[in-house]
């Protein structure tokens, strides 16, 4: 019998220590044998955010033992792995060269090739890890990073179709989160603030709703809620307004999602759509029914990762490095960390002063 191929997955790209070991079922599905995940929010909280120098100082000193752990839990031995994937963007560059030395190490020292990891690939297919997904969909991925909508054709193959052009869904998130007194990371807090709220109590703009096709913008939406935060006096009307923006990000994903299937059908005619949603605002439970109601209306199928693989993990990383394993893609040992490492290479750059539609 064929032995099964190892990954080990490796993710250091900011805040959170993960790795990760992950084979095949005997019908060629991924199996997960560990996924550890050791976060930094102690480490930030006092700050309001990542701070890069402390991020990859945490790194350094957990990275050693959260593989000890992973490899334990997996109940393999390290002789046994067959590759080593490791995340090389986008990201911190401090923290990405954390886990890219650490892999490039460990894949030298058992000759094993070593496979430079999308972060965004990651979660694009992550999906892979708990479903049956097939080639051609419509990913949305929703970060704190990142918002982007992309049609994905196949491994590497990768149209982007909308992204936003200032803040990400999940920075806007936290950002709100700060200006409500609430601590980081506060983004996951503002969906239980909402459900103690109005969600009409406020009417909220929704930046370039009718225009732009599917790209977006939150910088509007978030200048707005700095206003009214300012003559909030009570716990209700700061639930309240967190219902409000909850509410107001629901519309303009249901919206500009709606744009996005039309722009994917017009690439792929097909009868069966896939809309797969990823990313650490894909656990947003209000987002996930809201789109999961678009898909019936539309005839797309959802696909979301579970809640534990819509964050930062080795996981889905290591998937990566499964499917490229399997058609013998591997990247030498002097590729270089890339901070900045988009999906789609052709894409216009739409963030900053001076973006018009």
């Amino acid at each position: 019998m064929k032995k099964k191929p190892i990954i080990l997955g490796i993710e250091s790209s900011c805040d959170e220590t993960a790795v990760a070991l992950i084979t095949e079922n005997g019908d060629g599905t991924p199996k997960v044998l560990s996924n550890i995940i050791s976060s930094q929010i102690d480490v930030h909280k006092e700050f309001g955010g990542v701070v890069p120098e402390l991020a990859a100082r945490s790194h350094i000193e957990k990275i050693d033992l959260i593989t000890k752990k992973a490899i334990e839990e997996s109940k393999i031995k390290i002789e046994d792995i067959d590759c080593v994937a490791t995340t090389t963007g986008p990201g911190l560059i401090v923290c990405l060269s954390v886990g890219i030395n650490f892999g490039k190490t460990i894949a030298l020292s058992l000759k094993k090739p070593f496979v430079a990891v999308n972060h965004l690939e990651g979660h694009a297919l992550s999906p892979k890890l708990n479903s049956k997904l097939k080639y051609p969909y419509l990913l949305l991925l929703i970060s704190g990073g990142h918002t982007q909508f992309l049609s994905v054709k196949g491994l590497g193959k990768y149209k982007r179709l909308g992204t936003t052009i200032d803040d990400a869904v999940g920075e806007a998130f936290d950002k709100i989160a700060k200006l409500l007194g609430i601590e980081f990371p506060g983004g996951p807090q503002i969906e239980k603030y909402a459900e103690k709220g109005d969600k009409n109590k406020y009417k909220l703009p929704k930046p370039i709703i009718g225009k732009g096709g599917c790209n977006l913008s939150f910088a509007g939406l978030k200048t707005a809620v700095l206003k009214i935060s300012k003559q909030i006096k009570t716990p209700k009307e700061k639930f309240d307004l967190a219902a409000s923006f909850q509410r107001t990000i629901e519309e303009i994903l249901y919206q500009k999602s709606k744009v996005a299937f039309k722009e994917f059908k017009k690439i792929h005619n097909k009868k069966n759509n896939t809309f797969v949603i990823a990313g650490g605002v894909a656990a947003n439970k209000k987002i996930r029914e809201v789109l999961t109601n678009l898909c019936m209306e539309e005839n797309f199928d959802p696909i979301f990762p579970p809640n534990n693989l819509c964050g930062d993990n080795a996981a889905m990383i290591a998937m990566v490095g499964l499917e490229k394993f399997k058609l013998n893609k591997f990247d030498t040992f002097d590729h270089p960390p890339k901070p900045r490492w988009p999906l789609d290479k052709s894409a216009a750059f739409l963030k900053g002063a001076g973006v018009k539609f």
